[in-house]
C-alpha cells in the first residue's frame, strides 16, 4: 500500500500531466481560431476580388463598390460603432452589388427603358448577392445588408418593401453611400454631379427614400470625391 507521501507525489504527477494537457488544448484552440480567422479573411478577399471584377466590366462603375464600402464604414464609425462592426458594414458595402453576377450584362448596361421583365431581372441582384454570401456563417449580418440595400425608407424599395427602422440599419447606411456614389460618378445617361449638388439631392431624399438621421451623419462626415 502506498504511503501518504507516495500518494501525494502520484497526485502531483497526475496534476502536472493534466495541466500539460490543458495547455496543449489551449494552444490547439488558439491555432484553430487563428486558422478560422484566416479562412474568413481569405473568403472575403475572394468575394471582394469578384466584386471588383464586376465593377471593372463597365468604366462607369469602376471603383464603385470600393467607395461605397469605405463610405459605409466611415459612416458607421461616425455613429460610434465599434471598429469590428464598422468593418463588417464596410465589407457588406464592398460586396453590395456582387449579385449582379447573376444579371445579364446587357441589362446592366442598357440605357433605354427596361421592360417589366428586364426590370424584374435587374432588381433580383440583392437577393442573388445575399445567397452568394449566405454560406459564410460569420457574415450573416452582411448577407442581410446586401439583401436589403435597395429597400427605401418609405417602403418603395425592394426586394421586400421594408419601411423605416424595419430595414437593417447597415443596409440603410449602405443605401446612402450607394446613392451618393451614383450621384457623384459619371453614368452613361448623365455626367457626375458636383459634391454640393449631390449632397442637396441626398437631403431631398432624406425621410422619403433614405434614413434622414443617416443622411445627416453622412453629410456631416462628408466624404471627399
Amino acid at each position: 500500500m502506498a504511503s501518504p507521501v507516495e500518494r501525494l507525489a502520484d497526485l502531483a504527477a497526475k496534476y502536472r500531466r493534466l495541466q500539460a494537457s490543458y495547455q496543449r488544448s489551449l494552444f490547439y484552440a488558439r491555432e484553430v481560431r487563428h486558422l478560422y480567422t484566416r479562412l474568413e479573411r481569405a473568403s472575403l478577399l475572394g468575394l471582394e476580388g469578384l466584386a471588383d471584377a464586376l465593377d471593372s466590366r463597365d468604366r462607369y462603375t469602376r471603383g464603385h463598390s470600393g467607395r461605397v464600402g469605405a463610405w459605409a464604414r466611415q459612416t458607421a464609425l461616425a455613429l460610434g460603432w465599434s471598429v469590428d462592426h464598422a468593418d463588417l458594414v464596410g465589407q457588406a458595402g464592398r460586396l453590395h452589388d456582387i449579385g449582379k453576377i447573376g444579371v445579364p450584362e446587357v441589362l446592366l448596361r442598357k440605357t433605354e427603358a427596361l421592360s417589366a421583365d428586364e426590370w424584374q431581372a435587374r432588381r433580383g441582384h440583392p437577393e442573388i448577392g445575399a445567397r452568394i454570401v449566405a454560406p459564410f456563417d460569420f457574415f450573416a449580418e452582411g448577407a442581410e445588408i446586401i439583401r436589403h440595400h435597395h429597400e427605401r425608407w418609405d417602403g418603395s424599395g425592394y426586394p421586400d418593401g421594408l419601411t423605416g427602422s424595419r430595414i437593417p440599419v447597415g443596409a440603410r447606411i449602405v443605401a446612402v453611400a450607394d446613392v451618393f456614389d451614383a450621384l457623384t460618378s459619371d453614368r452613361s445617361y448623365r455626367v457626375a454631379l458636383p459634391v454640393e449638388a449631390a449632397v442637396k439631392e441626398l437631403q431631398r431624399e432624406a425621410g422619403r427614400t433614405l434614413d434622414p438621421r443617416l443622411v445627416d451623419v453622412f453629410v456631416a462626415d462628408r466624404p471627399s470625391v
